[in-house]
């Protein structure tokens, strides 16, 4: 019994006990090798798409508790190296702030940070991160790479054979701050006890947690507690006036960015004293002298170690406060609780159901391995007997334990046939309004004690304020789809001679409506072609835009030649007394010579794809932009459109990219235009958008019209 098999030790690493710890000596082995003065390893737990932080080393657990457990999309270090497989390197606080800005918000202090992924060639298994203070230079070492990237292949191996040997692999201690050699190593412990004591000012030594580990005897006199209460206790705890979040930040700031820090307190009812933390790695030496008052102060409450532990800490609850902030769309809403706060709380699914117009509205949901449970409440009506209409139409939340509690007061009939087993029913109230209720739901019977609810209540309270923004963002979003869907074409009417294709592809900031615009007028003797851009992201923008359509349209349709087109359309715009200018291209069309006229007003240059697969910018002589000078002309230009000759109108949000100039951009267009052979038309304008429509951020609209001439019936194209 309890023998291993000569296949198990064969696979077993040198130094990897059975059962003994496994992450811990990894851990201070890889910040050893590197000089890190803290880090912690996270896991996967099964298939959850969560991190879970199994150890910590060299700093306090508190100092990382707003990511203790966190969803792989959440914008961190260690969950993006998950992601993207690779190692993440912020190197200064600078970097910090512009890269995680909720990160910087609760540990606004220099340091830098590597997170790297627990990860063999089939599987990750979690992820690392180390930090170091901000003398760090700002760039990671080569060496510092290697060894930190060994390390976490040999973590992930020895995860890896432990999984293939079913050995779970949990939690582990922290291990405890590397000892450092005292005074007493060379003094002896009774010199150095008395050498401490005749120190005219107060001494006493904390340890990475906060626990006060030596005190000499001025330090208790000027604080005012004796020594023994001093000691293996909190310094915030064990003296009252001191429990401000201020002091205690003092603190953090010293430990993570190594850098002496001080602050001074006044001591009830007339006493200032000065407080100086000198940090190492081992905690804090705090040297405690008398000051002269600066200010009065009104030092907070604290809680003392009898406290009941807080489910989410003050730094957290900034943490998440701020990411609701950044929340946009309902969907961004339910993507943020579903990945941040529900982790954070343990629970494994949520539900975000709307009130509107006296009846239930499902909003998202996640975690649910059946999505017809959620789903079964949309369009509920609020007098319905059920948790959830309760706490909307009461305003007040309802915690159940365990199912049997659950289904004392509400009929089974009324409970929905989920798989957990207790739930937080926490209504969603915004400037005094009902707007939902968020359901949280636990795989485990859950006691909800006093503290824990008022802390839910108060996320509640976040999440309605961010729902209620999301809400009326996705109103004016739906209108604005609206509205731009009303002043584009629906449909290309059919020319003859002609085959056109046309692609419109919104922009993805603000309101995502813009003033890009295209046409064919199917106008007599000839049809005509027309695109542009009206400055803007706005209604404005777009409700110009459907003037300026009309108006070329209308022109068009009483035979106005180009040149006079937009010379009219310019002369409406000034009219109309708008301050935004246009651009606009304009093409009156004859496929039966082979030809077209074009007048342009300030546009970007058409691109002509010939038959032999020759593309050639058409950058030919126009007018300024419209709206700008009531004086203005237009020359016109004629220009080759023989059968199997392609031309592109585009606007500016499909070549225009920060940092790359735009003659090189439309000599790229121009390249994959050529490239696209004889495609069919719809599938060229796939092609030629494709990089933009597979964009997350879009900063303006793309607009693109292909017309390709037809050969002439007895001809051979």
């Amino acid at each position: 019994m309890g023998a291993v098999s000569e296949g198990q030790r064969s696979r077993r690493a040198p130094g990897d006990p059975v059962g003994g710890p496994m992450l811990s000596p990894a851990l201070t082995a890889m910040m050893d090798a590197v000089g890190a003065h803290s880090g912690a390893v996270y896991l996967l737990p099964g298939d959850e798409p969560v991190l879970e932080m199994a150890v910590m080393a060299g700093l306090p657990r508190s100092f990382a508790a707003p990511w203790e457990r966190v969803g792989l999309g959440a914008p961190i270090p260690v969950a993006r190296a998950v992601r993207e497989r690779r190692l993440v390197w912020v190197g200064d606080e600078q970097e910090m702030a512009r890269s995680y800005p909720r990160i910087a918000m609760v540990l606004p202090y220099p340091f830098a940070l590597a997170a790297l992924p627990l990860a063999t060639a089939s599987k990750v298994y979690g992820a690392v991160f180390v930090t170091w203070p901000g003398s760090h230079p700002p760039e990671l070492s080569d060496r510092e790479r290697q060894e930190l990237q060994s390390g976490c292949e040999r973590l992930a191996l020895r995860l890896e054979r432990a999984a293939t040997e079913n050995r779970p692999v949990r939690a582990e201690a922290d291990p405890p701050a590397a000892g450092a050699a005292g005074v007493a190593d060379t003094l002896g412990t009774v010199e150095a006890a008395r050498l401490l004591a005749r120190l005219p000012y107060g001494l006493c030594s904390l340890d990475v947690t906060g626990r006060v580990g030596f005190a000499n005897a001025a330090a208790a006199d000027l604080l005012g507690v004796p020594v023994g209460e001093l000691l293996g206790a909190h310094l915030w705890a064990s003296v009252p006036w001191l429990a401000d979040p201020m002091y205690e930040e003092r603190y953090r700031a010293a430990l993570l960015g190594r850098n002496v820090t001080s602050f001074v307190a006044l001591r009830p009812p007339s006493d200032w004293l000065s407080f100086r933390f000198y940090p190492s790695a081992t905690g804090v030496t705090v040297r405690v002298v008398r000051a002269r008052a600066v200010s009065v102060t009104s030092p907070a409450g604290t809680e003392g170690d009898d406290a009941p532990p807080r489910l989410v800490s003050m730094s957290q609850a900034l943490s998440l406060a701020g990411a609701l902030t950044e929340t946009v769309s309902v969907r961004d809403v339910v993507r943020l609780v579903a990945e941040e706060i529900a982790p954070a709380v343990g629970s494994g699914a949520l539900a975000l159901l709307g009130a509107r117009a006296g009846r239930l509205h499902v909003l998202g949901h996640h975690g649910y391995p059946d999505p017809h449970v959620v789903e079964r409440f949309d369009g509920m009506p609020l007098a319905s007997p059920t948790p959830g209409t309760h706490a909307v139409t009461h305003g007040v939340p309802a915690f159940f334990d365990s199912r049997r509690r659950l289904e004392q007061l509400y009929p089974a009939r009324h409970v929905a046939p989920d798989p957990f087993a207790a739930w937080a029913y926490l209504p969603l109230i915004a400037s005094g309004r009902p707007v939902g209720v968020c359901v949280l739901a636990y795989a485990e019977p859950h006691d909800f004690p006093t503290h824990e609810r008022a802390v839910l209540t108060s996320l509640a309270g976040l999440i309605a304020q961010a729902l209620d923004r999301a809400l009326l963002y996705d109103a004016k979003h739906r209108l604005a789809h609206g509205l731009q869907a009303a002043l584009l074409p629906h449909s290309l009417p059919s020319l003859p001679g002609i085959e056109a294709s046309a692609r419109y592809l919104p922009a993805t900031r603000g309101m995502e409506i813009g003033g890009d615009f295209y046409d064919l007028v199917p106008s007599r003797p000839l049809p005509a072609a027309v695109i542009g851009d009206v400055q803007g992201h706005n209604v404005t923008a777009a409700g110009l835009m459907g003037q300026l359509r009309t108006a070329v349209r209308a022109y068009t349709t009483v035979g106005h030649e180009p040149a006079e087109v937009m010379r009219s359309t310019n002369r409406l715009m000034i009219d109309l007394g708008t301050e935004l200018f246009a651009s606009c291209l304009y093409l009156r069309l004859d496929p039966e010579r082979g030809r077209a006229v074009m007048a342009r007003a300030g546009h970007l240059p058409p691109l002509l794809r010939r038959p032999d697969g020759r593309v050639r910018v058409l950058d030919l002589a126009g007018g300024p932009l419209l709206g700008i000078d009531p004086e203005a002309t237009y020359p016109t230009t004629e220009i080759e459109l023989s059968p199997g000759c392609v031309l592109a109108l585009y606007t500016d949000g499909l070549v225009e990219t920060p940092g790359v100039d735009i003659e090189d951009a439309v000599a790229d267009l121009g390249q994959r235009l050529g490239e696209a052979g004889e495609l069919p038309l719809e599938e060229m304008a796939d092609r030629l958008v494709g990089h933009r429509a597979a964009a997350e951020e879009r900063i303006d609209d793309v607009a693109l019209l292909l017309l390709r001439a037809r050969a002439r019936a007895g001809e051979v194209g």
